[in-house]
């Protein structure tokens, strides 16, 4: 799905287009739900993590604090609107890309970067136990500059 979508209509036939999408995914589109979804699509896909996106609300007034973006990002990640990406056990990014696909992570910048689609093989994959079976292989490969080169 390509949220991007939802901001081709002014400003209030994204915030219907929002609407619509939050319905949709079956959560219901509460004000502070409205405005952090706004702020998440509106400039398509991307990277952003919890603590970005806080900024970003404060920077548009929007009053939410950083547990209520927490706990948002995560109800938009159960309900398929975003993908999680968890680069260390630290630090978590949200994609609003949730296509299957691999990512960089820049550690130099904190930044994570969308790997083009099949340019990563991955075979051998163990047999999974039993009753269990295997949903999606997440692949992040570390950047950091080399010194000396910009």
């Amino acid at each position: 799905m390509d949220h991007a979508e939802t901001n081709d209509h002014g400003p209030e036939g994204a915030k219907s287009s929002v609407r619509n999408l939050l319905k949709g995914a079956g959560l219901r589109p509460t004000r502070q739900r409205v405005a952090l979804a706004s702020l998440l699509f509106a400039r398509g896909n991307r990277h952003i993590s919890a603590e970005i996106l806080h900024e970003e609300a404060m920077i548009h007034r929007v009053p939410v604090s950083l547990a209520t973006v927490y706990n948002t990002l995560h109800q938009f990640t159960g309900a398929g609107l975003l993908r999680e990406v968890v680069v260390d056990g630290s630090k978590t990014y949200f994609d609003t890309n949730t296509d299957d696909h691999h990512h960089f992570y820049v550690e130099d910048d904190n930044v994570v970067i969308d790997i083009p689609p099949d340019s990563v093989t991955v075979d051998a994959l163990p047999t999974p136990p039993p009753g269990m079976e295997i949903t999606r292989v997440d692949v992040v490969v570390r950047l950091r500059r080399i010194p000396g080169r910009n």
